[in-house]
């Protein structure tokens, strides 16, 4: 029998310690990580935390789905980079310290736009950026050096900057069959049963395969 690979460990490839599973890896109570997604960086991949979630002060959180890939340098900033913009100055003067730390409550609690969420699948190329806020659909894809702002669909391809949609990798009407498969939901064993056609086969491949429960 097909044996699965072990969503358990740091480095799922012995010979290369630039890439961690990030799931086993992350300590922080506001950033949720799903199985078997990846970081990869040459420098130090261990240190994603505080190195790749920037200004990550809550309550805001940052979840990413299962089998997503994290290239070399992808950024995500969250809402903790808030600055005020309704007065004349952007400055956030009380974390100067001093007598201006009495107008704290001048940054508390600045809007945001909520959790930064990733779906299933996700490849996210070199030295992205996501913005905070922003979804990423299931299946979707973002070229090297994007600056996320927006949403991003389920199974669209989109770069630039700000990040634009592409293309879509499938019609709308695969679209949502693929969705309603989803097959990372799926257990391992039958994953790994079913490799091939979920890496190379068509759509109506996989739906065939769902089908034999």
């Amino acid at each position: 029998m097909p044996v699965p690979a072990d969503p358990t460990v740091l480095h799922p490839m012995p010979d290369q310690p630039r890439v961690v599973l990030l799931k086993p890896l992350i300590t922080s109570a506001l950033i949720e990580v799903g199985e078997f997604t990846y970081y990869d960086d040459p420098d130090d991949p261990t240190a994603f935390e505080t190195r790749n979630v920037l200004y990550h002060y809550g309550p805001e959180r940052l979840v990413i789905g299962r089998f997503c890939a994290l290239g070399e340098g992808v950024r995500f900033i969250m809402n903790g980079a808030n600055h005020r913009m309704d007065g004349p100055s952007t400055f956030p003067f009380p974390i100067m310290g001093g007598s201006w730390a009495e107008h704290f409550d001048l940054i508390a609690g600045l809007p945001g736009r909520g959790d930064t969420v990733l779906g299933h699948d996700v490849w996210l190329g070199y030295r992205t950026m996501v913005m905070p806020g922003v979804r990423i659909g299931h299946g979707a894809i973002v070229a090297s050096g994007s600056v996320v702002v927006d949403d991003v669909p389920d199974y669209a391809i989109a770069g630039g900057n700000p990040a634009r949609v592409i293309r879509h990798r499938y019609d709308p009407a695969d679209i949502d069959r693929l969705l309603a498969l989803a097959w990372w939901d799926w257990p391992l064993e039958r994953i790994t049963a079913h490799l091939r056609t979920i890496m190379s086969g068509t759509v109506d491949d996989l739906a065939a395969v769902a089908a034999t429960g």
